[in-house]
C-alpha cells in the first residue's frame, strides 16, 4: 500500500517541477523581450509617380521613421541604443516596402547605391546598370 501512496506524490512533485521551471523560464525570457514599433504611412491620395506627391510622402516616411525610433518609447519601452541606426533602417525598409522608382531617386539623392542594396531596395533599371 505504501507504494500506491508513493505514485501520486511522485506524480505532483513532478508535475510541480514542470510549472516552476515554466514559470522561471518565462520569468528568464521576459527579460529580452523586443518590441517592434511600427507606424503605418498611407499612400492614399497620393500619386508616387508624380514628384510632388513623392516628396511629400517621402517627408512622411522620414518623420515617422524618426519618431518610431526616437518617440516610440511612450509606453515605458527603453529608447533604442543606436537611433540613426534604427532611422536608416527604417527609412530604408519603408522605401523597399513601397517599390516606388520615385521613392527611390528621393533616397539615393541622401544614400549610396550600396546603402540601398544594403537595405534590399530595388534599383531603378537605369541605376542597377551602373
Amino acid at each position: 500500500m505504501r507504494s500506491a501512496t508513493n505514485i501520486p506524490r511522485a506524480r505532483l512533485l513532478t508535475c510541480a517541477a514542470t510549472l516552476a521551471c515554466t514559470f522561471l523560464a518565462g520569468t528568464a525570457a521576459a527579460k529580452d523581450h523586443n518590441v517592434t514599433v511600427a507606424i503605418h504611412v498611407s499612400t492614399q491620395g497620393f500619386d508616387l509617380t508624380r514628384t510632388a506627391d513623392a516628396q511629400t510622402f517621402y517627408t512622411r516616411i522620414e518623420n515617422a521613421a524618426w519618431i518610431a525610433c526616437t518617440r516610440g518609447n511612450r509606453v515605458n519601452l527603453l529608447p533604442v541604443d543606436d537611433v540613426n541606426g534604427c532611422y536608416q533602417k527604417a527609412l530604408g525598409g519603408a522605401i523597399r516596402s513601397a517599390n516606388a522608382p520615385r521613392l527611390t531617386q528621393l533616397y539615393l539623392a541622401t544614400h549610396t547605391l550600396r546603402e540601398a542594396a544594403a537595405r534590399g531596395i530595388e534599383l531603378p533599371p537605369q541605376l542597377a546598370a551602373k
